[in-house]
């Protein structure tokens, strides 16, 4: 087992990492930014470096500053958690030359999984079914033909993408050309790559993700599926497991595509394949986040797991600590992420200082945070400042402590998505279990017509 790790992150999930490795009884090594001196990660760790300035590509994305601070003192790996270096195929190899095991995947897996057209031929060679489309990268003209076979809508989309940059969405033939090469601008600017392809675009789908684990001696599960169909801009704001919308046998048939997925992949560590899927239960790959999710702790409450723990057991050698068969689904969960972000003007980043915070408790409850009062969310990072977990024996228990934990947490000081998520937990589209990805887009305008005081579900039926 690794006696040091790294941490190449920041924020909530550089929290939860650390309390992972000190139950494992491994020290921690802190990074930061000179605009996290004071943030959570820092005080917990062992020890913490500063890294550099604000601007993460100076901090944060520093490879060399990263790798200096985990040969100087002496780490056995590193936990990139996600985003910033999380899914970086560079970054993995050089952790491979300097001996230190980074825990995911390795930088060959990761460019062929995070080029999301090489990763869609794997899939179709493998089995799993892909959302009809290009079988490679196109330029504009073969793209416009295969947008006319397969019909329109039609996405274009970066083969390097990712955060719904690079993508369009293309209505019709005589707007394929201004959009592709739009699409293929951003992707140059964001990704500094301009391969692009071309898919079906399945019109308000289902977004449904299955978590796999894979250790390195070819043992791979999954962990059941998590319905992640809250969305604004392709970002997710709620995330629940099970899904209502799986029959059995379609959940099992999912998760065996997971897993054969995984193996194709020749994965290991904890990964995410991601599914769309349409109303009439048709499934389709669309990426695999090979990383661990924002949203884990979904899947950890319904299984029972500790998924940072377990990923960190593999990638130190050990054998999966789980079969297929020793993996349930128990109760319901949900997540609510609480972002500095102010729903009533236009979403805008609201960052301040957190003059009181209260965080909800009780049976059922879990939050992950890296706030406490007087700290200030950075306005150089992402926005999200904590989550909230609730688990019930049904959706409907699950529902209902969400909503009584939403309704005791206090962030004075900005405005957050708390009230919206509130909101949402009472709309009888989502208590019903009748949304998909449009959901938020089509009901935007009513919720924020709404208020607290009249909220009610007791004449709704919920969907268990």
């Amino acid at each position: 087992m690794f006696r040091r790790i790294l941490i190449a992150n920041r924020g909530e999930i550089a929290v939860r990492v650390i309390r992972a490795c000190r139950e494992m009884e491994i020290e921690t090594v802190a990074v930061y930014s000179s605009a996290d001196a004071d943030a959570l990660h820092v005080q917990l760790a062992t020890r913490s470096v500063c890294i550099g300035p604000p601007q993460a590509g100076q901090s944060y994305l520093n490879m060399d500053a990263i790798l200096q601070v985990a040969i100087a003192t002496r780490c056995d790996a590193i936990h990139p958690g996600y985003g910033f270096l999380s899914e970086n195929d560079v970054f993995s190899d050089r952790c491979a030359a300097e001996g230190i095991k980074f825990i995911g995947p390795t930088g060959d897996v990761i460019r062929q999984m995070g080029n999301k057209s090489a990763a869609r031929s794997l899939m179709q060679k493998s089995g799993v079914p892909v959302v009809p489309g290009s079988d490679g990268n196109v330029d504009i003209e073969t793209g416009a033909v295969i947008a006319a076979k397969i019909g329109y809508p039609v996405l274009v989309k970066a083969s390097a993408g990712g955060g719904g940059r690079g993508m369009r969405r293309v209505d019709k033939p005589e707007d394929f050309a201004a959009l592709f090469a739009e699409a293929q601008s951003e992707t140059m600017t964001n990704f500094g790559d301009d391969k692009m392809y071309v898919e079906k675009l399945i019109v308000n789908p289902h977004h449904i993700e299955f978590q796999v684990m894979a250790d390195s001696k070819g043992n791979v599960v999954h962990f059941g599926e998590r319905e992640c169909s809250i969305q604004r801009k392709n970002q997710k704001l709620m995330e629940e497991s099970p899904s209502h919308l799986l029959t059995p046998e379609v959940r099992a048939a999912m998760g065996d595509a997971a897993v054969t997925a995984a193996r194709a992949a020749g994965y290991e560590g904890a990964g995410t394949i991601e599914f769309v899927m349409d109303d009439d239960l048709h499934y389709y790959f669309i990426e695999m986040n090979t990383r661990i999710q924002v949203e884990h702790p979904v899947t950890e409450m319904v299984c029972d797991v500790d998924l940072v723990r377990e990923q960190i057991r593999v990638a130190a050698g050990l054998t999966l600590a789980y079969k297929q068969a020793d993996i349930c689904q128990r109760g319901w969960a949900i997540e609510c992420r609480i972002n500095a972000e102010d729903p009533m003007n236009g979403f805008r980043p609201s960052p301040g200082k957190t003059n009181f915070l209260h965080f909800p408790g009780g049976c059922g409850i879990r939050v992950e945070s890296a706030l406490y009062v007087g700290y200030n969310p950075s306005p150089f990072y992402d926005s999200m400042v904590a989550k909230v977990i609730a688990h019930g024996a049904n959706r409907l228990e699950a529902i209902q402590r969400m909503r009584r934990a939403l309704e005791e947490i206090v962030i004075d000081g900005y405005p957050t998505t708390v009230e919206l998520c509130y909101l949402i937990l009472h709309d009888p589209v989502f208590v019903r279990g009748n949304y998909n990805t449009g959901f938020l887009e089509s009901e935007m305008d009513e919720l924020m017509k709404w208020n607290r005081v009249g909220a009610g579900l007791d004449p709704i039926e919920v969907n268990q």
